[in-house]
């Protein structure tokens, strides 16, 4: 496994960050969720986001933001604990109140419009990570052009599938989870606004077979790809990922589908289709104005012809002044 932290790599960029994302996904339950740990230390700042999609297509969704003075002590903020333990077994913990939109696409406007909210409930989850993979860092396998560009998103960024198993408890609904999940590890200076499109897809057919594809384009269309497949046991580099196609609702921000070509390390040559699920939109503004949406969503994927894939659906998109 990496280093847990790396506070000494931390330069004087107050946007430095170190982040920690879970994402999973209980196929027999149509539950999804996810939760991001980010801590700036030039700022001595943490935030927390812990997001469900439901199975009655309703979300539920958690924010904090706290002082952090030395986050190499916990991966804690608020009520959310990422907790690692021996041979790459984590521990994910949550306990707080949770408020639940009708519509995740309102999820981001509920301090503005109170009424959007349907309830709050109290929430308890309790999940254990067992990896199935050897954790899998992008950099290691990227171009020179790419790791330049790929610098806007952070400079190491390392991936791992595990078998999940644990319980959610949200008001009175209990769940016993058992599914495919995965973690996400990232440090560096994150452009939120910086970047016009970026794409980050976690994708799960079954134990034998996943597939992680991120790439971030740039205004002259430039790439930086990275990703791997896993097949087999084994963690695939990709060599090349071509857009195909990428199609936008009118706004050109919400995202309804897309088309890749990747091509891994060994020459094979593959096709990955995507459709996105119920989203959640998380704005950035910077101090100039600038504005980008971050969606977070669990997608429907079909790769090489193969039906049933899952998992987590993210583009970054800028919006246009």
């Amino acid at each position: 496994m990496e280093p847990l932290t790396h506070p000494k790599l931390c330069t004087d960029h107050l946007e430095w960050n170190e982040s920690y994302y879970f994402v999973f996904y209980d196929k027999k339950l149509n539950l999804g969720g996810m939760t991001r740990l980010g801590f700036k230390p030039n700022k001595q700042e943490g935030m927390a986001f812990f997001f469900l999609f439901l199975p009655d297509g309703s979300a539920a969704g958690y924010y904090r933001d706290q002082k952090v003075k030395d986050y190499t002590k916990s991966l804690k903020v608020g009520g959310v604990s990422h907790n690692y333990h021996s041979q790459s077994k984590w521990n994910y913990l949550f306990k707080g109140n949770m408020i639940i939109v009708k519509n995740p696409e309102d999820l981001p406007e509920v301090r503005a419009q109170p009424k959007l909210i349907s309830e709050t409930q109290k929430a308890y989850m309790n999940i254990t990570f067992e990896p199935i993979n050897q954790t899998y860092e992008y950099s290691e396998y990227m171009t020179p052009e790419s790791i330049e560009i790929g610098k806007k998103a952070g400079d190491k960024h390392w991936e791992q599938i595990a078998t999940i198993s644990g319980n959610i408890q949200l008001g009175d609904h209990h769940y016993i989870i058992n599914a495919l999940g995965q973690r996400d590890h990232t440090f560096g200076v994150r452009d939120w606004t910086g970047i016009g499109n970026w794409l980050y897809y976690v994708v799960w057919f079954n134990k034998n077979l996943a597939v992680n594809p991120a790439a971030i384009i740039i205004d002259d269309g430039s790439l930086s790809t990275g990703g791997f497949l896993f097949k087999n046991g084994k963690n695939i580099p990709l060599k090349t990922i071509r857009i195909v196609d990428q199609q936008f609702r009118e706004d050109g921000v919400l995202p309804i589908s897309s088309e890749l070509e990747l091509i891994d390390s060994l020459g094979d040559k593959h096709a990955l289709k995507a459709n996105v699920g119920p989203i959640i939109p998380v704005p950035f503004k910077d101090s100039e104005g600038n504005r980008s949406i971050l969606v977070q969503s669990m997608g429907t994927f079909e790769l090489d012809g193969e039906v049933g894939g899952y998992g987590s659906f993210e583009t970054l998109r800028r919006v246009k002044k």
